[in-house]
């Protein structure tokens, strides 16, 4: 398959879902908010329970990345902006090269874009639409952007996931698909 075809009809439909329900989620659940008990000020955001103690639709800034590393520092969403530009021209180079001529290895790649174009469009929409930076400079409501992550997971003998979204899912997806796809691939070398 294509590039174009897979952009059309694998990265186009999920990073409209992955919009979609961002969207109800920052419509629907208010933003997350310090609450001081005491000592221990917590972050606390509304939950909805889809699945009692198992799923929980819940709303989550992250200005971080995976896990919400550099979540809150002043260095994380500048270097989360450039991050995936970077990823962009390493995936147009690496294609280009032929290194994802393998079928999965495609859909990989249509994935990893969603993701990408997922995550990268709250960076730069989402501090604009924080009602409390509505008088700030441009660049200071860059700055505020953050990547909305609303899926809650519960895993047997862990506890409860660090929340994630649709976006992520497909990263996630991608690089896994991707190292077993290298894997495979090396494994066919090796046996030539």
């Amino acid at each position: 398959m294509t590039l174009p075809k897979l952009l059309l009809f694998l990265t186009l439909p999920l990073y409209v879902l992955d919009q979609i329900t961002k969207f109800w989620t920052v419509t629907h659940l208010h933003p997350p908010r310090l609450v001081d008990f005491g000592e221990h000020p917590e972050m606390v955001t509304d939950q909805i329970p889809v699945i009692e103690n198992v799923f929980h639709w819940v709303r989550v800034h992250n200005q971080g990345v995976a896990f919400g590393f550099g979540n809150g520092s002043a260095w994380a969403p500048v270097v989360f902006l450039i991050v995936p530009l970077i990823a962009l021209t390493m995936i147009r180079i690496f294609w280009k090269k032929g290194l994802f001529a393998a079928p999965v290895a495609k859909v990989a790649v249509a994935l990893l874009l969603c993701g990408i174009f997922g995550n990268l469009t709250d960076r730069l929409v989402q501090g604009f639409l924080l009602e409390e930076f509505q008088g700030a400079s441009f660049w200071h409501r860059l700055s505020e952007g953050y990547v909305v992550d609303f899926i809650s997971v519960k895993l047997p003998f862990y506890g409860w996931w660090p929340s994630f979204n649709v976006a992520d899912s497909c990263i996630c997806i991608a690089a896994v698909t991707l190292f077993l796809s290298g894997l495979r691939e090396e494994k066919k070398s090796k046996a030539a």
